[in-house]
């Protein structure tokens, strides 16, 4: 029942902030009710707020006891959603699929697949040496494991 009214809340709350997305919405079993945001421009602490009000002013304690916790995905949170890709264009991705680990820049992200570029050192085709060689690659979502933007300080 609760569950429910939550949702039925933070889709409403959603509509009217059309930027933001849905990350995670939980209810526990003690009524903690967790819900995590992102946004195509980002997640301030007002779109929490917002959030927050939206579903708590429109629930009853009397009624029912709550707690509830409206948060951002974290900077260091692993992609989930083609939406958080597209906003992440541009950026380094640290991508991690079944042969290993692909570090590179997201170039291009779609409903099915996103698209790293990156240099890579290889052994000239002929003679001794190495050369730097642009790389490209089409990942499908259904191969990565977990996907991190890479923050630069």
């Amino acid at each position: 029942m609760l569950k429910e009214k939550v949702e039925s809340l933070l889709n409403k709350a959603l509509e009217e902030h059309p930027s933001l997305f849905l990350i995670d919405f939980t209810v526990g079993g003690d009524n903690t009710i967790r819900v995590v945001l992102d946004g195509d421009d980002g997640v301030n602490l007002q779109d929490c707020m917002d959030v927050s009000r939206a579903i708590e002013h429109n629930l009853d304690r009397e009624e029912e006891d709550f707690s509830l916790e409206v948060t951002s995905a974290g900077a260091t949170s692993s992609l989930q959603l083609p939406r958080q890709y597209k906003k992440n264009i541009g950026r380094k991705l640290l991508v991690r699929i079944e042969e290993g680990e692909l570090e590179g820049n997201l170039t291009q992200a779609t409903e099915e697949s996103i698209t790293l570029e990156w240099k890579a050192r290889e052994p000239k085709p002929v003679g001794k040496g190495k050369v730097t060689v642009q790389k490209k690659r089409e990942i499908p979502f259904s191969e990565i494991h977990e996907a991190k933007v890479i923050l630069k300080f």
